[in-house]
């Protein structure tokens, strides 16, 4: 059995992540969080694209730990903000979390009207094994941004973001079900395109 190690503490990415690895069919290959191993110092994350952040992610964990590991790095990119937050999305309000970031880009968008709330969320995922192979994906999702909260599944800024796909209904993805979210996703979309890899690292 590979482990395969998710370099992030978010419990709702380790569940997506192995969400995609059974419903591929990947058999041969377990996927651990940070707290499954010896703790490491975290790389800072001062890259200027989602890639170079991913990366970083990425091969601090193969080298803390020999582990081949997968490291995302994901954020949004609001039209009217010329793309911020992007890589400061979890950032965006000073490190204070999740309520704090929406509360802010409500504000800062609190005076743009409905058809320049565009937005998209990017998820760049980096795969990275102990003999220095690397594979980098992206995903986008598009939609719009609503003007208050809506749902109470996902997490960062999912209340206020609708997708544009026809099956979301108007709602946002925080109305959606993990299953709904996996199909449309930014990191479904980029997670679906590493498969192929985690296959082969399966088999290795």
């Amino acid at each position: 059995m590979t482990r395969l190690l998710l370099a992030s503490n978010n419990t709702k990415k380790l569940a997506e992540l192995r969400r995609v690895v059974e419903g591929a069919g990947i058999t041969g290959l377990q996927v651990i969080g940070l707290g499954d191993v010896d703790p490491y110092p975290e790389p800072v994350e001062d890259g200027a694209s989602f890639e170079e952040n991913a990366l970083f992610k990425a091969r601090a964990a193969v080298a803390a730990t020999g582990l081949p590991a997968l490291a995302d790095d994901s954020g949004l990119t609001v039209e009217a903000l010329n793309g911020m937050p992007g890589v400061l999305s979890a950032r965006w309000s000073g490190g204070r979390g999740d309520e704090a970031n929406n509360d802010l880009l409500l504000a800062q968008l609190a005076d743009v009207p409905a058809e320049r709330r565009g937005a998209a969320f990017v998820s760049v995922c980096a795969l990275v094994d102990p003999g220095g192979e690397e594979v980098l994906a992206r995903g986008e999702w598009r939609g719009t941004l609503v003007t208050a909260r809506r749902g109470a599944n996902g997490f960062g800024y999912d209340p206020l973001f609708v997708p544009a796909d026809e099956i979301a209904g108007g709602r946002t993805s925080a109305e959606l079900t993990a299953a709904e979210k996996d199909s449309l996703s930014h990191r479904g979309k980029a997670l679906a395109q590493l498969v192929p890899a985690l296959r082969a690292l399966a088999e290795h």
